[in-house]
C-alpha cells in the first residue's frame, strides 16, 4: 500500500473513531482482525486504540489544512465581490481597507514587545532593535485589520462554512473549573504544564476569553506536566493541594506569574501568599494525595492526542499551542453560533 493510501486509511479510521467515541468497542469478526500471531488475534479496534493519539493528530492536521485552504478561497471570493461592487481593483481595495486603516505602532507597543523578548535580543537596546519591532508590529496590525475586513465582508455577503472539524470526547474528570459551569454552551478543557513557557503565554489568551465570554464558557484545567520539566509535577501537586483548600485559581495564577521560581520553598511561600493553611498545605505537598488524579490527566490527555502543552479542547475541537485570543474567538464564536447563542 502506498504512503498516501496509508494516510487516507488512517484519516478514515480516526474519523470513524471520533464519530463513535474514542476507544469504542466493536464485535470481533474476521473483518475486524488485522493480524494473528499463533493463537493471538489482533483486532482493528486494538490497533486503533494503540495509535489513537497519532490518528487524532493526523485528522486534526488534515482539518487544519482544509480549513486554511477554505478560508483563503472564501477571502479571495469576498474581496473580488467587494472590489467589483466598488468598481475598484483588488489592489486598491487592499490599500484602502487594510493598509489605509492599519494604525502605526506606538512607542508603548514597541517597548512592550522589547520587554517581552529582551532576554533573547543579545543585549541590544530598544533603539537598536526598534526598526525590526516596528516592522513586526506593522505586519501584525495589518493582518489583524485584514481579518477584521474579511469579517465585515462575511456579514455583507452571507457566508456559511459547512466544513466541520473533528471532535474528540474529552472528560472534565472532576478537575478544577471556572466560568459558566456544566450548562455553559462552550466547554474548554485545557491540558497544561506550569513550567512550560508556552503555557504561560497562553494564559493571557485564556484570561481574555473568560473576561470576554463570561458564563458562556466553562474552563476546566487538567494537568499535563512534561517529563523535560522537572518542576512541573511538584507545581501541579501544589496546585491540587491549593484546590483542596478552595484556592486553586489564585494559586494557579501565582505559579504562572512566578514560573522561574517553582522550588519547594517557593511553592510553600506562594501558599501563604494566597491565604492557605500552611500546615495543611505542607502535609499535602509531602503526602501527594493527588498523584492518581494527575496521572489520569496525563493518560487521558495522551489518549486524545495531546503530545505537547498547552492543548485545548473547545467543545471537543482541539486547539494546540499558545494560540492568540483571536484563534480562540474564531472557534468559540463558531460553536456559539452553531448552538444559536450570540457571541456578543
Amino acid at each position: 500500500m502506498s504512503r498516501a493510501a496509508l494516510l487516507a486509511a488512517a484519516v478514515l479510521a480516526v474519523g470513524l473513531g471520533v464519530a463513535t467515541g474514542v476507544g469504542a468497542e466493536s464485535p470481533k469478526s474476521d473483518a475486524d482482525k488485522v493480524a494473528t500471531v499463533g493463537d493471538r488475534t489482533i483486532t482493528r479496534t486494538e490497533l486503533e486504540d494503540s495509535v489513537r493519539p497519532k490518528l487524532i493528530e493526523l485528522e486534526n492536521d488534515r482539518y487544519e489544512a482544509l480549513r486554511e485552504g477554505l478560508d483563503g478561497l472564501i477571502a479571495d471570493e469576498l474581496v473580488k465581490r467587494e472590489a467589483k461592487a466598488r468598481s475598484v481593483t483588488i489592489e486598491d481595495l487592499e490599500k484602502a481597507e487594510v493598509m489605509g486603516k492599519t494604525p502605526a505602532p506606538t512607542d508603548e507597543e514597541v517597548q512592550k514587545v522589547y520587554d517581552e523578548n529582551k532576554a533573547q535580543l543579545g543585549g541590544q537596546t530598544v533603539e537598536q532593535i526598534k526598526p525590526r519591532i516596528v516592522e513586526y508590529l506593522k505586519q501584525q496590525k495589518a493582518e489583524e485589520r485584514r481579518q477584521a475586513f474579511i469579517g465585515e465582508l462575511k456579514k455583507k455577503y452571507k457566508t456559511t462554512v459547512l466544513l466541520r472539524p473533528p471532535v474528540v470526547d474529552v472528560a472534565s474528570a472532576g478537575r478544577p473549573e471556572k466560568g459558566g459551569g456544566a450548562k455553559a454552551p462552550v466547554t474548554i478543557i485545557e491540558f497544561s504544564d506550569y513550567q512550560c513557557p508556552f503555557c504561560k503565554r497562553a494564559e493571557d489568551s485564556v484570561d481574555k476569553v473568560m473576561k470576554t465570554y463570561g458564563d458562556k464558557v466553562r474552563l476546566v484545567f487538567r494537568d499535563y506536566p512534561l517529563p523535560m520539566h522537572p518542576l512541573a509535577r511538584p507545581a501541579a501537586e501544589a496546585a491540587n493541594c491549593a484546590n483542596a483548600q478552595g484556592k486553586f485559581w489564585d494559586y494557579h495564577a501565582k505559579l504562572f506569574a512566578n514560573q522561574g521560581a517553582l522550588g519547594e520553598d517557593k511553592l510553600k511561600e506562594y501558599a501563604k501568599d494566597v491565604g492557605l493553611d500552611g500546615a495543611k498545605f505542607d502535609q499535602c505537598l509531602a503526602e501527594k494525595p493527588f498523584k492518581a488524579a494527575i496521572d489520569k490527566d496525563i493518560a487521558d490527555g495522551s489518549k486524545v492526542g495531546v503530545n505537547g502543552t498547552p492543548a485545548f479542547f473547545i467543545n471537543g475541537r482541539m486547539l494546540s499551542g499558545a494560540q492568540p485570543f483571536e484563534k480562540f474567538k474564531e472557534v468559540i464564536d463558531d460553536e456559539l453560533n452553531a448552538k444559536g447563542v450570540s457571541p456578543s
